[in-house]
């Protein structure tokens, strides 16, 4: 993916997150990701279809609940044909920027970003915050 850094730098701009797939599950990659923007002080919105609240945050139901879409960048922890959905969404809310974390992506997530121009919104292919996150941070100070 070309432009990855820079992608990767306007995503961490963002001044608010949401984290699609964080659930009461503390093993999960989505709960680990939620609690990663926690730990650095971010405006971090979980979003889950049941949980009113995760890891002591108020949750909404779906991403059209944003209150400022525009203004936030969404970390994407869900498969592939959850994510697919949660794309069109984000691209129809007008989102910044997505992390789509390993394992949220196949062949036709792939595709959609491609055929839908998401390429200098989108970071996928395997980059994990996770692993990447502090050092982009860094990168913008």
């Amino acid at each position: 993916m070309s432009g990855a850094v820079e992608v990767k730098k306007a995503f961490l701009s963002s001044p608010k997150f949401a984290v699609v797939g964080a659930s009461k599950d503390q093993t999960k990659f989505g709960t680990k990701v939620l609690k990663w923007y926690q730990n650095r002080k971010f405006d971090v919105t979980p979003v889950h279809p049941k949980e009113d609240e995760l890891e002591g945050v108020r949750t909404i139901r779906s991403i059209a609940d944003l209150p400022s879409p525009s203004e936030t960048s969404i970390s994407i922890i869900t498969p592939p044909k959850v994510t697919l959905g949660i794309l069109e969404q984000a691209k129809a809310l007008g989102v910044p920027a997505v992390w789509l974390q390993p394992g949220a992506e196949d062949e036709a997530v792939v595709s959609y970003i491609k055929e839908n121009g998401l390429e200098d919104k989108a970071i996928y292919g395997g980059p994990c915050i996770l692993v990447e996150g502090d050092g982009i941070i860094r990168s913008l100070l």
